[in-house]
């Protein structure tokens, strides 16, 4: 017998363990809406954060995009795909950002599996927050450093750790927003830590740039560690398809740190470029990020996480406290609403589904064994009643549990 057919029996025991993923056929409708599968639908799954993916601005950036370069970049970035709007666009981000530069990648995910490897290898150390994202997990195992896990965010942890490390190259691993929880790292922490033990600090601030800090520079503005406070032992990583509404992810730090990863990172050398319809694309985003218009969306996106908190938090309706379910601690555009076992949490997720309204349940091994959870994710797309909507179907749904 093949070890071939043994698929069939592993997939069965997925779809058993309630941990099969099914891919859903989406075209954009107006504000916060999608058509799935073919029906209309109120979406609380996207990580559109600002609402920028449809805006005309943006559109009419593309349109103007393959009139000039046409649609593919041809090659990769050290051959021929590094456009003058590539360029730009990593100009205008190191500048946005407060840092000294910046590189523009096709892809976050394919980014971190790539920049960890390129700044340690076999002999050094890693060390990483438990609830990482997977890009930053493949991209420390693929460095083949030790790597040290620490408990989310037991920063007395993460000290002891690099203080019995006897590697002379250490890097910390980071989320900034962390993508199921919804919290935030405690980033000058983190980089108090990186100074006292001589280590390098890697923020992913996929959930963060763009609607964290002032004008949505991120995070590590937030933070204060931007502009004449940047630390040279920091990089700042960001995707670009969440709260800016396009696609691709951007590193900014010292030059030299950022010249080392053009020169050593494989998913840089060796990837096709992103088109440059998608640099131009960004620029008008970020342009409408650093607006009077992104603070007005940020300011709209604060009350309606306000708005979702009132209705949904510890001690808001008995009847949620009573089913077990518990929204945890997020100022962020992410609101995860834990339910615990992975089939309760499909059937609230497929009871939601049937009032029209789409929020995706995460389960392991996203997230712990025991913690599924329905992860809320609000947008600017959406209006005050929307997420009433959604606070009163939840509510009907645990008084039936």
């Amino acid at each position: 017998m093949t070890w071939l057919t043994e698929f069939d029996t592993r997939l069965a025991d997925l779809d058993a363990a309630h941990l099969t993923r099914r891919r859903r056929v989406v075209v954009p409708e107006a504000g916060a809406r999608m058509t799935v599968n073919g029906r209309s639908m109120l979406a609380f799954c996207s990580n559109d954060y600002l609402g920028l993916a449809g805006h005309p601005a943006l559109k009419a950036a593309v349109h103007e995009a393959v009139d000039r370069y046409g649609v593919g970049s041809g090659a990769s970035p050290m051959v021929s795909g590094y456009s003058a709007a590539n360029a730009a666009l990593e100009a205008e981000l190191a500048e946005f950002v407060q840092l000294p530069r910046a590189l523009y990648f096709y892809a976050g995910y394919a980014t971190n599996a790539s920049i960890v490897p390129a700044l340690v290898g076999a002999g050094d150390a890693i060390f990483s927050d438990a609830l990482n994202h997977a890009c930053l997990i493949d991209g420390a195992r693929l460095s083949k450093a030790s790597i040290h896990r620490f408990d989310h965010a037991d920063l007395a942890a993460l000290d002891a750790q690099l203080a019995a490390e006897p590697a002379r190259r250490k890097l910390i691993i980071s989320d900034a927003v962390f993508s199921m929880d919804g919290d935030v790292a405690d980033i000058a922490a983190l980089r108090a830590l990186a100074d006292r033990h001589d280590a390098l600090l890697l923020l992913d601030d996929a959930h963060g740039f763009g609607v964290l800090g002032p004008q949505g520079r991120g995070a590590l503005a937030a933070a204060g560690l931007t502009g004449v406070n940047a630390s040279p032992r920091v990089l700042y990583m960001a995707t670009l398809g969440k709260a800016l509404g396009v696609a691709g992810a951007f590193v900014a730090g010292p030059d030299t740190l950022v010249e080392w990863l053009l020169q050593k990172t494989r998913s840089y050398t060796y990837a096709t470029a992103a088109p440059a319809l998608l640099a131009e694309a960004l620029r008008a985003a970020l342009r409408i990020v650093g607006s009077s218009e992104g603070d007005q969306r940020r300011a709209h996106l604060q009350a309606l996480i306000a708005r979702l908190r009132d209705g949904l938090a510890p001690g808001a309706d008995a009847a949620i406290d009573a089913a077990g379910w518990a929204l945890m601690p997020s100022d962020t555009a992410v609101q995860p609403l834990v339910i615990g076992d992975n089939a309760a949490s499909l059937r609230v997720m497929a009871s939601l589904q049937d009032d029209g309204l789409w929020v995706p349940a995460i389960r392991p091994p996203t997230v712990p064994v025991g913690t599924a959870r329905l992860r809320i994710a609000l947008s600017a797309a959406h209006q005050a009643d929307e997420v009433d909507l959604l606070v009163r179907a939840l509510r009907s749904l645990a008084r039936g549990v």
